[in-house]
């Protein structure tokens, strides 16, 4: 079965998608569904690598698994769609959004501007079961993510990411792995910027999370690296 994600990605992944646990992992999903409801819609499981060629990536998002309310989760980690009311953890960007960079709070919380700017938003794990975190945790989706994280490590240089919540920081060492094999050899600094913080999270965020200012620190590694930056606002007023 050939999986619906964008430009480049198949080639990128490569023999990945032909393991044998990334069709047990889908067999799961779908009695998942089967006997109870399942975020995101099967549509969506793969929004966040369709949304963002491979080599059009500049920035990746990292977060721990979707929204587990209904009309939530979209694909997109930390995104909803327009019209659903945000979730604290997405509140909490924002808050931390308009501190670092003066960016006022956006009424939607739809993300998928930032993604046509080349900022992947993925989760640790794809899909969970209604009203209950981590239930998709452990069944294979961490080893894909892992794969997804490694390519961009190995075959792309200049990117910028940012760890959000535990599961996203365990994924350091897919990152590390590349940074440190091109340093030592080279005498060179790292090809990547690896920042980190607690998760957006009410429970969270108190602790490390709001302070962190990885929006400022990404727009200043992009521009030391020529390319340009992110621009964060979600909504500009009418000219």
């Amino acid at each position: 079965m050939t999986l619906p994600l964008g430009e480049g990605w198949h080639e990128a992944l490569g023999s990945e998608l032909e393991a044998p646990y990334l069709q047990d992992l889908l067999a799961f999903v779908a009695a998942e569904r089967a006997a109870s409801s399942v975020f995101p819609s099967d549509a969506d499981v793969f929004a966040a690598l369709r949304a963002v060629p491979f080599a059009d990536v500049k920035v990746v998002v990292l977060g721990q698994d979707p929204y587990i309310r209904p009309e939530q989760a979209n694909g997109l980690a930390f995104s909803v769609p327009r019209g659903v009311r945000l979730p604290p953890s997405l509140r909490n960007i924002y808050k931390e959004l308009e501190a670092d960079l003066g960016v006022p709070p956006c009424a939607h919380g739809d993300l998928s501007r930032w993604a046509g700017q080349g900022v992947l938003l993925l989760n640790a794990v794809l899909t969970v079961r209604e009203g209950v975190s981590f239930s998709h945790a452990g069944h294979g989706w961490e080893r894909f993510t892992d794969a997804v994280i490694a390519a961009l490590s190995q075959q792309r240089s200049g990117l910028v990411f940012l760890l959000w919540g535990r599961p996203a920081q365990e994924k350091v060492a897919r990152i590390d792995a590349a940074n440190s094999r091109n340093s030592v050899a080279s005498g060179a600094p790292p090809r990547h910027l690896v920042l980190r913080a607690a998760h957006p999270s009410p429970l969270s965020a108190s602790r490390g999370f709001f302070g962190c200012r990885h929006f400022s620190a990404t727009n200043q590694w992009l521009r030391q690296h020529g390319q340009a930056e992110i621009d964060w606002a979600l909504e500009r007023p009418a000219t």
